[in-house]
């Protein structure tokens, strides 16, 4: 038998079964139809039982897959926060490097100033012993001429140290280094 000859037998079993009086309801054999309905199962397909167990497969498959993709998408989050955390530590060290770099610039330009003006004093101080000295030069050799030409101090004989061109007088109470001697330059 076919499924459709047991569909007929089914329709044809209510249409002949008696109605049950002042109700729409009708009566029935529980035996007529018991064998009406394992007919139909009988008839019933294999395709139609196999779909049955395809969709059930289907369905733990869907299941999976989405229990998966969950799982998936669960991880690409957890990587892009990780990214994004790895990306904002390396932007923050970028900046951290950038400001120690600009501060270590700031103190080098700060201990460059410091030391020139170190420098500057030391050599203002150095000038002014240098121009003391140089007056103190000049003052002394202007006094060696004059006792060279033959300014002699009143009562005292022009005398002078032929090795070092200077009066005798001065030559003894000088140490050497204090006179210039022209003919070796030193």
């Amino acid at each position: 038998m076919d499924v459709e000859a047991a569909i007929d037998a089914l329709e044809h079993l209510l249409a002949e079964a008696r109605p049950v009086p002042l109700s729409a309801s009708i009566m029935v054999n529980k035996a007529d139809v018991d064998q009406a309905i394992a007919a139909l199962r009988a008839a019933l397909p294999e395709e139609i039982r196999q779909s049955r167990w395809v969709l059930k497969e289907r369905d733990e498959l869907l299941a999976k897959a989405a229990r998966e993709s969950g799982e998936i998408l669960s991880d690409a989050r957890e990587e892009g926060a990780r990214l994004v955390s790895e990306t904002e530590t390396v932007r923050r060290s970028r900046q951290e490097a950038e400001r120690i770099v600009d501060a270590a610039r700031q103190e080098a330009r700060h201990l460059r100033l410091e030391a020139e003006d170190y420098i500057d004093g030391k050599l203002a101080s150095f000038e002014v012993v240098l121009a003391k000295t140089l007056r103190a030069v000049e003052k002394g050799r202007e006094a060696l001429r004059g006792r060279l030409d033959g300014d002699a101090l009143p009562g005292e004989a022009p005398a002078t140290d032929r090795e070092q061109g200077v009066p005798a007088d001065l030559s003894d109470s000088l140490p050497p280094s204090q006179f210039y001697d022209h003919e070796t330059g030193g």
